[in-house]
């Protein structure tokens, strides 16, 4: 039978309308615990074990300089046919970027086929189509030819941290693995190639004086920090961006700073642009420290390498091109810049598509929107790609 048939656009928008009336910013525990209970009961309908996955430990700097435990939410994690000899991963994330005081926490149309939400399209219309696609999958022949894993985080808009080891656990072993951001253009654009990011905490500790009376007894951290901005930026190159971004610290203006914490952001291209920073930062740390006779510290570091296209990478891509093709839909693809889990799926080895989600755009914004009719056109282009695994399309 075509499982295309049994998609359900009006039961997926509803869920998605449902669930972007929830807020799950990162940070907001209770919406994103709604959440993960609501999830939990619509992919219960699946063949399979429904779980809720505690949150890794994670720490962060604060303006201090101390280390503080970052809480997050539970991931959801669903296993169908675990024994399977073939299996893949499927991939996406409950939280979004607005939290539980901003002001964007309501929908509205903009048009017939244009909705306007909080997480409409990243990525609760994505989820929606994930879950969807997996049910007409499971009323085809082939399914018992295919299991998966499918993993729902709380913290991919921050890094995924709290849930980098659980999707290196669930990627180990398989066939592919698709991700479910929206599509990189509203026409359904996948993304490529990607490259990686890291966050960077440097925490300064100087020695405070009276800056009229016995400045030169002082070791203004401010200055270190400065120092250190300007070096950073000098080591940009065609395949590292480097972005500072907060210099936190200082005090009276009578004081010299003893303390500060510079934060920033690298873009590497290539896994060995990422590399050679991390080597050049140490040494830059260790000068700063000489010439300003400051002590330094370091938190962070890349946490979502490069995204390359190797072979069995670009087959996936043709694959869902091909089953694009065969319901009507022209699928290409572009490099991009930014990240998401799909980054860290590739760095186990597995092949990934990680744009497999809605068509809309504006997303990080109060201007985020879905296009309704993408919902089930996307959930119909995943079911068929998922189809064509089982039956044994990428070896």
């Amino acid at each position: 039978m075509d499982a295309t048939r049994t998609i359900d656009s009006a039961a997926m928008l509803a869920q998605v309308r449902a669930w972007s009336a929830i807020n799950t910013g990162t940070a907001n525990l209770a919406g994103l615990a709604s959440q993960a209970a609501a999830l939990a009961e619509a992919f219960a309908a699946l063949p399979g074990s429904v779980e809720l996955v505690d949150p890794a430990p994670v720490t962060a700097i604060a303006a201090d300089g101390s280390t503080c435990d970052k809480p997050h939410g539970q991931h959801l994690v669903v296993r169908v046919r675990p024994q399977a000899n073939r299996r893949i991963l499927l991939t996406g994330h409950m939280d979004t970027v607005f939290p539980a005081d901003h002001p964007f926490q309501h929908q509205r149309w903009l048009d017939a086929q244009t909705l306007n939400g909080p997480g409409v399209a990243d990525m609760k219309g994505g989820i929606a189509v994930m879950l969807h696609a997996l049910l007409a999958f499971e009323q085809t022949a082939a399914a018992s030819s295919l299991g998966y894993d499918v993993l729902i985080n709380s913290d991919e808009e921050t890094g995924s941290l709290a849930s980098a080891a659980l999707i290196a656990e669930l990627a180990a072993g398989k066939l592919a693995a698709l991700t479910y951001e929206p599509a990189a253009l509203p026409d359904g654009t996948l993304a490529h190639t990607r490259g990686g990011t890291g966050n960077y905490s440097i925490i300064f500790t100087g020695r405070s004086a009276h800056a009229g009376r016995n400045p030169h007894e002082g070791r203004n951290a401010i200055v270190a920090a400065a120092d250190l901005i300007l070096r950073l930026k000098a080591l940009e190159t065609p395949d590292i961006t480097i972005n500072p971004a907060r210099l936190e610290g200082g005090a009276a203006n009578n004081v010299v700073p003893d303390h500060a914490v510079l934060r920033f952001n690298i873009r590497p291209k290539t896994v060995e642009a990422g590399a050679a920073f991390d080597h050049a930062l140490n040494h830059l740390l260790i000068d700063i420290q000489a010439v300003h006779e400051v002590s330094t510290a370091r938190h962070g570091g890349v946490t979502r390498p490069p995204k390359p296209v190797d072979a069995k990478t670009q087959r996936l891509f043709d694959l869902v091109r091909e089953c694009g093709a065969e319901l009507g839909q022209e699928i290409g693809w572009q490099s991009t810049g930014g990240v998401c889990d799909g980054n860290n799926i590739a760095a186990c080895g597995v092949p990934v598509v990680d744009t497999m989600g809605v068509r809309g755009g504006a997303i990080h914004s109060p201007d985020e929107y879905l296009i309704i009719p993408s919902l089930a056109e996307r959930a119909a282009l995943s079911a068929r790609v998922i189809e064509r695994l089982a039956l044994g399309a990428i070896s």
